[in-house]
């Protein structure tokens, strides 16, 4: 029976067994539109583009599926490319479909016509522009499966209106054949030998774990190993949630704002054990100083990665799960007791701590009361900045894929729609989107999407009434000059909630944090919390750019 275009993409994604599918229509989008009409796949109509792209990211993020995201052409595609660019620099899957104009009026100005293949190039792991029907099948088999393998990331399809209307008898999904696409999970044999030794010999390892635990679902694995070869384990921020905060061999977080402990460990290592990690300019801090005295193993499935900005002297290329699995049985326990003291030492001299005195809340102390509240077993989202670094700092992470944040672009306006996705993919769970008050109000119109979608979503709005990483840095950086960072306007988030249908609270005093914590969780509705917190609080420790991440300001250490 013949189909048309639209028809074969819905099935494809029914076949798939793809719930949801994120965004706006849109004129060149239509024909999907109408045949989504009928299909038990479940659209969520976002408010935004951008919104719309976060929502698909959270849900993959909170699910390890592939997020879908549909919008229409043009200005509907490029307000999706900062959600496609933040799923890009994070590794998440996911497969945007954007409509296009009709083939011939491509190239020709046509109303809402964007050149979706050049903009989108440098931010997927690849673009497709279907210019015959006979290909969409095949496109769409490639994207799923490029999305989903080797380092995971975005994959842009750009669907001319008039393909979508095309009919053609007999498609059926094509076998998978990319020559240029190979991406290797076994690591070799020898290479993992020689790391099995060099742990076996170290006197002083860390392990630096990164978001590939967490995409290859290997945190099981990682505390295995951990704990056979007794290895203290620090993460990135991408990495929270792949090692237990709680075991007595974490480090917590490192790098600009990590613990003192897991910085000063790493800088006076004598074997640094990099596992789906990136060395990232806000881990490494001045490269010339990061881990000076280590052999570095670096285990990481995107061959690209290997010797990028820090050089390796054992690589494994390869799955970090499936590397792992072969080194455990390697390695022996080695007890390293200097090694654990001096590490202890450290835990007590330079914890992480704040001055918890004055009435108003401070966000260190909302964070920790979030955390136990929840018991440590929420998905927290985050937006980006200092409401990010103290979620960072003061949740306790257990679990794998329960701390959703935009590690890599770091976008700001992302955590709200993000946690829309994840309570979609994980509807049992409390969803907690950490926020900042100028982040939030970037997509604050996703309110009406969590209204009308009945998602239970819970905002804990750090207000400070600032941009608020961005006047640190002005307060330690540029003589308290406050240049266009003071937020003096900001609207009554509480009457904003409530306009939108969901329900706020105001917090001014410490002792109304708990109490008001519970009251919102035990609502199962869209919740937004405004808690007042001082205008010039900072986040310590910080290393400032440039400088070695041992060389921390504002704290112990």
């Amino acid at each position: 029976m013949a189909k048309t275009g639209s028809q074969i993409l819905v099935d494809f994604l029914v076949n798939k067994g793809v719930e949801y599918v994120f965004g706006i229509p849109g004129g060149a989008v239509l024909p999907l539109f109408d045949a989504l009409y009928d299909s038990p796949i479940k659209f969520i109509l976002n408010r935004h583009e951008q919104g719309a792209g976060h929502a698909a990211d959270g849900y993959s993020r909170a699910t390890g599926k592939v997020g879908v995201c549909l919008v229409t052409s043009g200005p509907g595609a490029t307000n999706l490319t900062t959600a496609v660019a933040t799923a890009f620099m994070d590794s998440v899957p996911l497969v945007a479909i954007t409509g296009q104009v009709k083939r011939p009026l491509i190239g020709n100005d046509a109303f809402q016509e964007a050149d979706v293949m050049g903009i989108t190039r440098s931010i997927t792991k690849h673009s497709y522009l279907v210019k015959d029907l006979k290909d969409l099948p095949r496109v769409l088999n490639e994207a799923f499966y490029i999305a989903s393998t080797g380092r995971c990331g975005p994959v842009v399809i750009d669907l001319p209106v008039d393909v979508t209307m095309e009919c053609c008898d007999g498609l059926l999904p094509e076998e998978i054949n990319l020559p240029g696409y190979k991406p290797c999970y076994q690591g070799n044999p020898r290479q993992i030998k020689l790391a099995a030794e060099a742990i076996d010999k170290a006197q002083r390892p860390v392990v630096y774990a990164g978001g590939g635990i967490i995409l290859s679902g290997c945190h099981r694995e990682l505390l295995e190993f951990a704990e056979k070869a007794r290895l203290p384990v620090t993460t990135t921020l991408m990495g929270l949630g792949g090692f237990p905060e709680t075991h007595e061999l974490s480090l917590g977080m490192l790098g600009m704002h990590g613990t003192p402990y897991a910085n000063y460990a790493v800088t006076e290592s004598d074997l640094l054990i990099a596992i789906g990690a990136r060395f990232d300019d806000r881990v490494t801090g001045k490269l010339e100083e990061f881990a000076p005295h280590a052999k570095i193993i670096h285990i990481d499935i995107d061959p690209t990665s290997i010797s990028k900005n820090i050089q390796v002297d054992i690589p494994v290329v390869g799955d970090a799960r499936s590397i792992l699995q072969e080194l455990i049985p390697q390695v022996h326990y080695v007890e390293r007791k200097e090694w654990f003291e001096k590490i202890l030492e450290w835990k007590r001299k330079y914890p992480l701590s704040y001055d918890n005195s004055g009435e108003a809340p401070k966000p260190q102390y909302i964070v920790e009361q979030i955390c136990e509240a929840t018991r440590g077993e929420a998905i927290i989202t985050t937006e980006v900045g200092q409401n990010q670094m103290w979620a960072a700092q003061f949740y306790t992470y257990t679990k794998p894929r329960t701390f959703i944040s935009s590690g890599g672009l770091g976008t700001m306006g992302y955590g709200f729609p993000a946690a829309l996705g994840a309570q979609l993919g994980c509807p049992d769970k409390t969803v907690i989107d950490i926020a900042g008050d100028g982040s939030f109000q970037m997509n604050i119109q996703e309110l009406a999407t969590a209204v009308h979608y009945k998602l239970p979503v819970k905002v804990a709005i750090l207000n400070n009434g600032y941009l608020g990483m961005v006047r640190q840095w002005q307060e330690l950086f540029y003589k308290k000059r406050y240049s266009q960072t003071k937020l003096d306007d900001n609207p009554d988030f509480v009457k904003v909630a409530e306009a939108y249908g969901a329900r706020g609270f105001l917090v001014e005093r410490k002792q109304d944090v708990r109490p008001t914590l519970e009251k919102a969780l035990s609502i199962k509705e869209p919740v937004v919390i405004d808690f007042r917190i001082a205008g010039e609080e900072n986040v310590f420790p910080m290393v400032p750019a440039g400088q070695a991440i041992y060389k921390m300001i504002g704290s112990l250490a």
